[in-house]
């Protein structure tokens, strides 16, 4: 693995073990379905939650790229760590590039790094619509909902997360917002019983007329109708979350590699079978690179088509991912089915990059949307 470079060095020793004790930590937490708690705290130890943030605001400063190899380093050990984290870290990126490009969010930036919160996303299952329902009182709003999939929801300490508000004018707009998790009137939703990514404490959270004041608002937009701030949002989010299916990607092959390079694999026309599961792996590490390019270790302008390009890409990489690990179970065979061979983890964690936003046939209308208004 090439070094992972950042401002303030963490060490590539210390790298390596912090990966290889995301790595013997794996597969107990997917057997028994908890979160992984203590590769949590490793990281929070040697504060790689505020690893993107600007050193002149007590971060890391490490570069986006940067992280994006190290997410899918991280993915190659454990998925689900790597994956909860990824939800974190591309809060964080947005953050970022709201305080490079226009000069906001430094309190919370310095907030974040002093205490290494954990910033929860519940993004995924709202898009353009949103769900939940805010109720307007004197100096902010009452808000109730239940928001799933909020990877890392058993840890976390601030939701980042909307809801639709009729306002006085009778229009239906969409307020996004920031709660605290760990306050009256939010429970967690222990409902994360899944095929794959098992350690990623993805629970729903419900909200019981939370108290939202009227500072908390960051971005007010019209329901179900696309706003610029996604082509920040994805642009930042789908990098990071595709490094880590990369990685899953890249553990595959090397699971096969050694086992055919030690004489353990009798598949009959081997080298064809290799061949084409390296041109699988090469499909999702190329389109993964365009990808994180794409966001130029946050060096970029609002680019209406950036959306369209990215989640395209993102298409891809999870369809490459998904084959690359399907590829590589058919060469090691009926043995790859077994619970106690690694390939079969990874085949059920990859599934998962399917259900990012958006998942396939979304995404294939939304860029022909795109397409067809230019």
């Amino acid at each position: 693995m090439k070094t992972i470079n950042t401002s303030k060095q963490i060490s590539q020793d210390t790298y390596e073990s912090i990966f290889s004790t995301l790595q013997k930590n794996a597969k107990k937490h997917d057997t028994d379905s908890s979160f992984v708690k203590e590769n949590y705290e490793l990281l929070k130890s040697h504060k790689l939650f505020s690893a993107l943030i600007p050193e002149e605001l007590g971060g890391m400063g490490m570069k986006y790229t940067a992280m994006c190899n190290l997410l899918k380093e991280m993915g190659k050990r454990c998925g689900s760590t790597a994956l909860a984290f990824s939800m974190h870290q591309h809060l964080i990126a947005a953050a970022v590039w709201k305080y490079k490009h226009k000069n906001i969010g430094e309190a919370t930036l310095r907030k974040i790094a002093e205490n290494q919160l954990i910033l929860v996303s519940t993004g995924a299952r709202d898009w353009l619509g949103s769900n939940g329902n805010l109720k307007k009182t004197k100096d902010g709003y009452l808000f109730s909902a239940e928001k799933h999939f909020a990877s890392q929801s058993v840890v976390g300490d601030v939701a980042i997360t909307s809801a639709p508000y009729l306002n006085e004018n009778k229009e239906w707009k969409v307020l996004h917002f920031s709660a605290p998790i760990k306050q009256q009137g939010v429970s967690i939703i222990e409902n994360w019983d899944v095929l794959g990514m098992r350690g990623t404490g993805s629970c729903g959270i419900a909200f019981d007329s939370v108290f939202i004041p009227e500072n908390a608002i960051a971005l007010e937009r019209k329901q179900d109708e696309f706003h610029p701030v996604w082509n920040v949002v994805l642009t930042v989010a789908m990098p990071l979350i595709m490094s880590v299916y990369t990685g899953i990607a890249e553990r595959a092959m090397e699971i096969v590699l050694f086992k055919a390079k030690e004489g353990k694999i009798n598949a009959p026309h081997l080298n064809f079978c290799l061949g084409k599961l390296h041109n699988s792996l090469i499909a999702a590490q190329s389109q993964w690179k365009t990808m994180y390019m794409t966001a130029n270790d946050l060096d970029f302008d609002i680019n209406h088509d950036n959306s369209a390009t990215i989640l395209s890409l993102k298409t891809n990489v999870v369809e490459a991912c998904k084959q690359t690990v399907s590829d590589a179970m058919e060469i090691i065979g009926g043995q790859s089915f077994y619970a106690k061979n690694e390939l079969e983890r990874l085949f059920r964690d990859v599934q998962a990059a399917s259900f990012h936003p958006l998942p396939k046939w979304n995404q294939f209308a939304f860029t022909a949307d795109k397409l067809l208004s230019n």
